[in-house]
């Protein structure tokens, strides 16, 4: 017995009995030739890698089957080609190992190991989430340790009232100079009056 797995995509602009019905007409189709159905899997609506006939997704069929030969295949392909609901068909032939896959599939062998890496990587990240409490104990010491600065930065600022005493000591010094040359002035000024009293004595 050789067994083989025929895939096909039906247009999707077809309503759901068409498809149906489309699916089931190569079903029969295989079935007339004398080739046994093993498993049908209707995957539904997909998303398509590229474009084809203006569509961008399509309804896919996997049809897997059994025979003495591989005659029925040439005539299958022919009837799929011809199609205009078909928009595209793949027929691969299946060794032990592909038979051995698709059981394992239909028994959700397959579909359990899946499940099963799903929930691991679920509870990595719920046990990573744990330490995020210790960041937020953290946060207040850092918010402790900034305050410290701020008790230094008075200190240029008493720097600056000091030196403003010593600036304003030394403002009035030249005034005072001016002073001191004020009174030395007035000496000379008051000199001329003193030798004129004196001329008018003599």
């Amino acid at each position: 017995m050789k067994n083989y797995e025929v895939t096909f995509i039906v247009d999707p602009v077809l309503s759901g009995d068409e498809i149906k019905a489309t699916a089931q007409t190569y079903i029969d189709h295989l079935k007339g030739e004398g080739c046994t159905i093993v498993h049908v899997d209707d995957m539904g609506l997909r998303q398509l890698a590229y474009p084809i006939n203006r569509r961008s997704s399509g309804v896919y069929f996997c049809v897997e089957i059994s025979s003495e030969s591989g005659a029925m295949i040439p005539k299958m392909e022919l009837a799929l080609r011809r199609d205009e609901r078909i928009m595209r068909f793949l027929t691969v032939s299946l060794d032990k190992y592909g038979v051995k896959y698709n059981e394992d599939k239909r028994n959700g062998l397959i579909g359990k190991r899946q499940e099963e890496e799903v929930a691991e990587v679920e509870e990595k990240p719920a046990r990573s989430a744990k330490p995020a409490p210790k960041a937020k104990t953290e946060a207040p010491k850092a918010k402790a340790k900034t305050p410290a600065p701020k008790e230094e930065a008075p200190a240029p600022e008493a720097k600056v009232e000091e030196a403003a005493p010593e600036a304003k000591a030394e403002t009035p010094a030249p005034e005072a100079k001016a002073e001191e040359a004020a009174p030395e002035a007035k000496a000379e000024e008051a000199a001329p009056e003193a030798k004129a009293v004196k001329k008018e004595e003599e």
